[in-house]
């Protein structure tokens, strides 16, 4: 590849689109850049509009940091508008769309794309989010404690819990250990929040449940009694509000607990001769998928989480349509919730020859968006997701797709999926740079740039093993991780107490449970100071928040990545290698350079001295350390 086309770049940011959230009939001003000596005669922009191609001549705007720009405009008549640049040289003409650069016109899956209309949670690029489990993060009322043998629950007692203990395994528990935590823990806890740098928190289920994790919910209209009720809840709404800070719950409407309320299974029998049940609760019989011989479908096949029906209208106006219905009763005053993350979204909705998802998502986002425009959407997939992304249904997916399952691999654990099956887990292997590269693009390129900056990237979660618990991953590596987490284009979200090397056991859903150690005095380690450091630099940096993202290196074991505005570069080296690798990092592709005056010496935020030579005006060479990650400022030519 000819060195210029490393520069060519455009993306969906304010630096790149006039507005990257414009209205219908809005003209659009979009630009793309590459090095002045670039030998590009003429630049042209191809728009989609009415099915038709429209090729229009992009004309020269400026010249800064040795890059050039070319602005062209975009009149939005429709809803999705894709577009792609030709940049026309003398014997050849090359094609560039958000994945890459070709010779040959590429097909329309990875265009540019602007959406008028779309209601952006615009807050999302510039939050860091926090994860919290809320029965193991902080005790602040123990008079709610659910105590030993309170209650009975699928024929197992529930147990109290030290706050030192390990939790047990499901075998012993029954997900039936509480340990104390509640929302005025949570409340309690905010000057902390505030000190790592966290600006949104994400609390896991709160409504009444019998479990400790309460994905079987049986209310879903009250706050569990265990966590404070109703009034913890707004007064932790108000409480973080108050500290400029927001709320997303967690929500499962995909299923309910075998004991809500709607679901009564026992004595019930289809009578076929007048085509009904014998029983008063067949109205909410229908909200559950029962058969003639009265089974019924379990989310998983799990027969406590029977599965809801979306074709009962009842159901969707009780969830989601009615003023008073779930989804919107916690967006609206007393609570004010910022938004959802929606579990197991990617079945919901589904039952083989029933396919409804693609009708009730953009249902679902009408509600939400009605209530609060700027309501957060995030809906757990972990695997390709992108038809839900493209801004009609959901904002973002928990991102382990596009980010989680990759660096994970990228550290030599694992892929979450492929473990799972007998023959796939027997290979063992770690991802490449390359691969790591090439997925990230690949996911990201399907998606309108506005829906990257909504991305919820994370690499641990309550459903996960956290990475800091496997022994083969080295310390360097795992810094790497978190550097690349708040690198990445979109929100990071820490997972409570990895910032403070909380204890935990790779392998069971329990073992990335335990409680908060505030026993220990955690908030004088590097390992803390690592995410308080990421978090501030994220929440104060335009680049970090606003920029545009670019690979500037994928090879050898090591991931280049840089962040960056027309006037400000941050670039992260990671390196997983066993050897120390010299590479050649092109900062001039994104108009940045490092000293080249002979003695000065470069150190990143963390201590780290850079060993470099200044190559020419567009590269240095890096020497990178085995096992080492570096994160930088650069300076502009």
């Amino acid at each position: 590849m000819e060195k210029w086309l490393e520069s060519i770049h455009s993306d969906g940011s304010i630096y790149f689109v006039s507005n990257p959230c414009p209205a219908m009939n809005e003209t659009v001003t979009v630009r793309i850049r590459m090095y002045e000596h670039a030998p590009v005669r003429h630049v042209i922009l191809k728009c989609l509009k009415n099915g038709a191609e429209f090729l229009t001549g992009m004309t020269k705007e400026k010249t800064v940091h040795g890059l050039v720009y070319y602005q062209g405009t975009i009149e939005m008549t429709e809803a999705r508008i894709q577009y792609q640049f030709y940049l026309v040289c003398d014997n050849i003409i090359y094609f560039y769309n958000q994945k890459e650069i070709t010779t040959y016109v590429p097909d329309l899956t990875y265009d540019f794309v602007l959406l008028a209309g779309y209601q952006s949670p615009s807050w999302v690029q510039e939050s860091v989010f926090y994860q919290i489990f809320p029965d193991r993060f902080y005790n602040g009322d123990p008079a709610n404690d659910v105590t030993t043998c309170e209650y009975e629950h699928q024929g197992h007692k529930t147990m109290k819990m030290s706050w030192t203990d390990e939790p047990l395994p499901y075998e012993k528990s029954f997900s039936l250990d509480f340990y104390g935590g509640d929302l005025q823990g949570v409340r309690d806890k905010i000057p902390y929040l505030k000190e790592l740098g966290v600006t949104a928190v994400y609390l896991n289920p709160v409504f009444t449940a019998p479990s400790v994790h309460k994905y079987d919910c049986v209310d879903y209209f009250h706050v569990d009694p265990h966590f404070g009720g109703d009034d913890a809840l707004e007064e932790l709404s108000n409480a973080l509000h108050e500290n400029d800070m927001r709320l997303i719950l967690d929500i499962s409407i995909n299923h309910t607990g075998a004991a809500h309320r709607w679901f009564n299974r026992d004595g019930l029998y289809f009578d076929k001769s007048i085509g009904a049940y014998n029983n008063p609760c067949a109205r909410e019989r229908k909200y559950y998928f029962f058969d003639d011989e009265n089974n019924y479908k379990g989310w998983a096949d799990f027969s406590e989480l029977p599965t809801l029906n979306y074709t009962a209208d009842e159901l969707r106006q009780i969830i989601y349509r009615n003023p008073d219905s779930v989804i919107k009763k916690w967006l609206k005053p007393p609570y004010n919730i910022d938004g959802w993350r929606f579990d197991v979204a990617d079945v919901m909705a589904r039952n083989n020859e029933i396919q409804l998802a693609h009708e009730v998502w953009p249902q679902l986002r009408r509600s939400i968006k009605e209530v609060n425009p700027e309501a957060y959407i995030l809906a757990e997939d972990w695997g390709d997701c992108a038809p839900y992304l493209q801004g009609y249904e959901w904002d973002s997916a928990m991102n382990y797709y596009g980010f989680g399952r990759i660096i994970r691999h990228f550290l030599g654990l694992p892929d979450l999926f492929l473990e799972r099956h007998p023959l796939l887990k027997e290979v063992s292997y770690r991802m490449s740079a390359e691969d790591f590269k090439n997925r990230v693009v690949n996911h990201l390129s399907k998606l309108p740039f506005i829906i990257w900056q909504n991305q919820y990237n994370l690499f641990d979660s309550h459903d996960i093993s956290r990475i800091h618990t496997y022994t083969q991953v080295d310390a360097g590596e795992y810094r790497g991780a978190v550097m690349l987490l708040f690198m990445f284009i979109g929100a990071p979200s820490i997972y409570y107490g990895d910032e403070a090397g909380i204890a935990g056991k790779a392998g069971t859903d329990q073992g990335c449970r335990y409680p908060m150690p505030w026993h220990r005095d955690f908030q004088e380690t590097d390992n803390f100071r690592l995410y308080q450091t990421m978090a501030r630099l994220k929440t104060s940096r335009l680049a970090l928040k606003y920029g545009g993202m670019k690979f500037l290196y994928a090879a050898e074991g090591i991931i280049a990545l840089t962040r960056f505005t027309i006037d400000e570069v941050i670039c992260a080296v990671i390196s997983v290698a066993d050897q120390t690798i010299t590479i050649r990092l092109p900062l001039g592709a994104v108009g940045a350079a490092l000293p080249s005056a002979t003695g000065v010496s470069v150190f990143d935020h963390f201590g780290e001295r850079l060993n470099y030579k200044v190559m020419n005006a567009d590269a240095v060479e890096l020497t990178v350390e085995a096992h080492k990650s570096y994160l930088f400022d650069c300076v502009m030519i």
